[in-house]
């Protein structure tokens, strides 16, 4: 399985982003997935988690702001980042686990090598 992110950048406070992630490997659609996001010197976490019958969980500082989604044909999941703000800016992550559902907090079969996103 091989998961390559995309579509990170660097915009303007209040800008907007479109994260995507390519999931390769399976034999069938993905189970649950999520993103991550790590800044310089802290520790890699939780933005949005999506099962796989689409119920989504996010962390309380994205909630109205990120909305994550997936097209599960396609074997894509995206992450829609709007009103962003400089804290932000982080490395972003994205993940799939062999099991249905995903919460916040629960360990990932699979990572991809991250995408950037600056806002300033």
């Amino acid at each position: 399985v091989q998961l390559v992110e995309s579509g990170g950048g660097s915009v303007q406070t209040g800008g907007s982003l479109r994260l995507a992630c390519v999931a390769s490997g399976y034999a069938n659609s993905p189970g649950c997935m999520g993103w991550f996001r790590q800044a310089p010197g802290k520790e890699r976490l939780a933005v949005a988690t999506i099962d796989f019958d689409g119920w989504p969980r996010y962390t309380d500082s994205v909630k109205s702001r990120f909305t994550i989604s997936k097209d599960n044909a396609k074997k894509v999941l995206y992450l829609q980042m709007n009103t962003l703000k400089p804290e932000d800016t982080a490395a972003y992550y994205c993940a799939a686990a062999d099991r249905s559902r995903c919460t916040l907090f629960d360990t990932y079969n699979y990572w991809g090598r991250g995408t950037q996103v600056t806002v300033s």
